[in-house]
């Protein structure tokens, strides 16, 4: 049975993005070995779209119950935003800047979520 899913963000400076993750984020995390640092993630769930020109394209959100307090909460912390914060019919959604010039969605669902 499933227990689980591992995400992965590739990165040309890994070492920076652990260090976000670990000290911007807060993400609890154990070391694997050698510094390899596996974080510890809030529940999950998964969305299936439909597609056809974008077959194979994932993306990775990360959930809040408030958008506004959190975002004010990270930019304490030095995290920026890269997309403005917007209303979409699903919820409020915008995007935290990574260090290495990515960016991981953040939103705040106005869709009903599953419970385990």
């Amino acid at each position: 049975m499933i227990t689980g899913a591992h995400t992965i963000i590739y990165s040309p400076d890994a070492e920076r993005m652990r260090s976000f993750f670990a000290e911007a984020l807060e993400f609890p995390s154990v070391d694997a070995g050698g510094g390899w640092l596996i974080f510890a993630l809030p529940p999950a769930e998964l969305a299936v779209h439909p597609a056809e020109d974008t077959a194979g394209r994932h993306e990775l959100y990360l959930m809040c119950d408030d958008l506004q307090e959190t975002v004010q909460e990270l930019e304490r912390r030095g995290v920026e935003l890269s997309r403005p914060i917007r209303e979409e019919r699903w919820g409020v959604v915008t995007a935290i800047r990574l260090p290495d010039g990515g960016e991981v969605g953040l939103y705040e669902p106005r869709h009903p979520t599953p419970s385990r």
